[in-house]
């Protein structure tokens, strides 16, 4: 078997229950040679029972990583890349996809249950509400990595939009002040720590008290920071209804 004909699966793993995984995902585990996952983020329950043999990517750096996949590929293994969530959000496959592309190695990406998609469900709404919001923005605030001007909490929040926040619950004062120059005070805030694992917290409050209480139960990291008046419908009648269902409303699949 040559490096041609092999690839290797970026595998969206999921937020962390381990049954939020997909069939495809689930399969392409079980019969992997090599797993790379990061032990830190991704549930280890996913791993049990597999014949793989598996890496811890946690203290790895990109070159190490690189070097496992091609020597792998090049014996002719199949090889999983587990990320935690879904690929395609602050997963750094690009630049490992890059590597790979260079080494003339395939590889194909499965979707993943995204932490964003799983805290929604945990708080059992939608974060689109008719006439109040159709948009959802998925961001950060700047850190380490720096980010756009254009693309800074200041300047996103003045759409007033639902946004989801990543990678930010450790700077959550500055968050506050940044999404202060769009939104109220007394906009709705929720942050859920560790998403769908057993540990899962579920913190609410608005952006005049965010802050305390975070810092009173401690949460720094593995967060999601939600903010947006969609969120009232997770406790409270908006009284805002789709067109799709109302009766007088006729498409395609209806006469």
């Amino acid at each position: 078997m040559t490096e041609d004909n092999l690839k290797v699966y970026f595998i969206g793993a999921g937020p962390g229950d381990p049954e939020l995984i997909t069939l495809k995902a689930r399969r392409l585990l079980d019969n992997a040679d090599v797993v790379i996952y990061a032990k830190s983020l991704v549930n280890p329950e996913l791993l049990k029972g597999i014949k793989a043999e598996i890496f811890d990517s946690s203290r790895m750096t990109l070159d190490e990583i690189i070097g496992i996949i091609k020597a792998s590929v090049r014996q002719g293994k199949s090889v999983v890349r587990l990320h935690s969530g879904d690929p395609a959000l602050y997963s750094a496959i690009s630049e490992q996809i890059e590597r790979l592309r260079e080494l003339g190695i395939d590889y194909e990406v499965v979707p993943g249950v995204s932490s964003a998609m799983a805290g929604a469900a945990v708080l059992g709404q939608e974060l689109t509400i008719p006439e109040l919001t159709q948009t959802v923005i998925f961001t950060r605030i700047e850190g380490r990595t720096p980010v756009p001007h254009t693309e800074k909490l200041s300047e996103l929040a003045r759409h007033k939009s639902t946004m989801v926040i990543f990678l930010s619950a450790g700077m959550i004062e500055k968050v506050k002040d940044e999404l202060l120059k769009g939104y109220s005070e007394d906009t709705p805030v929720v942050v859920i720590e560790k998403v769908s694992w057993p540990e899962e917290r579920i913190i609410r409050g608005t952006l005049k008290d965010i802050v305390d209480l975070v810092r009173k139960v401690d949460i720094k990291k593995t967060a999601l920071i939600y903010v947006g008046e969609a969120l009232r419908a997770g406790k409270e009648s908006l009284k805002k209804e789709s067109r799709l269902y109302h009766k007088d409303f006729r498409h395609g699949y209806r006469d």
